[in-house]
């Protein structure tokens, strides 16, 4: 009796080590040392500040990415922690939070001009936060993912004769790494987002402005927020993860997207997890995936 307490006291011993073994060790990971600089203003929208944060990670490669701090097309600058992006830190990746006016007080419209503009003012400043401005990638999810796809795809140079010097450099992106995205705002398919009318999504009907009401109008404005539709043989490497039972934003949004790229030889790759909806628990093992994809594609 007394051995079986002893090896049970041992194995009960062992498990308390490794249980705060695990515990430092993901406390560890997910406190990589960094410096950062939050609400820098990068434009205004409707009387609004528009904000960036910029975090550093202790030794920066060079490379950058734009994180996409948005979720139905809503943002708070406060919803970014370093901490979620934590292995993109520990890969070197200087991160720079973006964050935009939330619809409807701001058109989706509006909001992709705004990233684009965000864009354009981390080239311009590049130098300043120590970043290679020919290595520069997003991620995001959800609408985070949409706005990242818009930058893959429409991203490009700036207008040589503008009087704001931040508008005459490049919006483009050199990779993307993206969660569930919608990419084709005119065919929703099966998504519980779509009343088959033709119309936009059924939540967002004012989010794209009074003119998406009518239907004529609505087939212009929802081709040109789609990145489907911008796919081009310039398009930057992406990397879409995707849930296969996302009833909100349905995988063949993401398949047909990837479909299309590969026409033109570019390359999307395309993970889908199965029985997965609009988020799921292992995420963050999905986000570390995307660090090291995009930290290689960016050297």
């Amino acid at each position: 009796m007394r051995r079986f307490f002893r090896l049970l006291l041992r194995v009960v011993l062992a498990i308390i080590v490794f249980a705060v073994l695990l515990f430092g060790a993901g406390w560890w990971f997910f406190h990589p040392e960094f410096s950062e600089t939050r609400g820098i203003v990068y434009t205004q929208r409707h009387g609004h500040d528009l904000t960036l944060d910029v975090v550093r990670p202790a030794h920066p490669s060079g490379a950058a990415v734009l994180v996409m701090v948005s979720g139905r097309w809503k943002s708070d600058p406060k919803k970014f922690q370093p901490w979620i992006a934590s292995s993109f830190l520990r890969q070197g990746l200087t991160l720079v939070a973006v964050s935009h006016l939330s619809q409807p007080e701001a058109t989706i419209q509006e909001i992709v001009e705004d990233v684009e503009h965000a864009a354009r003012f981390v080239r311009y400043h590049a130098k300043e936060y120590g970043i290679d401005p020919n290595r520069i990638g997003v991620f995001g999810g959800s609408s985070g993912g949409h706005l990242s796809l818009m930058l893959a795809t429409c991203g490009g140079p700036g207008d040589p004769n503008s009087a704001d010097p931040v508008d005459r450099e490049s919006s483009a992106v050199q990779a993307a790494t993206v969660f569930y995205p919608v990419t084709d705002l005119l065919n929703l398919g099966p998504s519980t987002e779509n009343l088959h009318d033709g119309g936009p999504p059924k939540s967002f009907r004012k989010s794209f402005g009074p003119k998406a009401a009518d239907l004529n109008e609505w087939k212009i404005i929802g081709r040109d927020v789609s990145p489907i539709y911008h796919i081009t043989k310039a398009l930057p490497p992406i990397f879409i993860t995707h849930g296969g039972a996302d009833t909100l934003v349905p995988p063949d949004q993401s398949t047909r997207f990837r479909e299309k790229a590969a026409a033109l030889g570019r390359e999307v790759a395309l993970t889908i997890r199965p029985g997965e909806k609009h988020g799921w628990p292992t995420m963050i093992w999905d986000a570390h995936l995307f660090a090291q994809w995009i930290a290689d594609h960016l050297k």
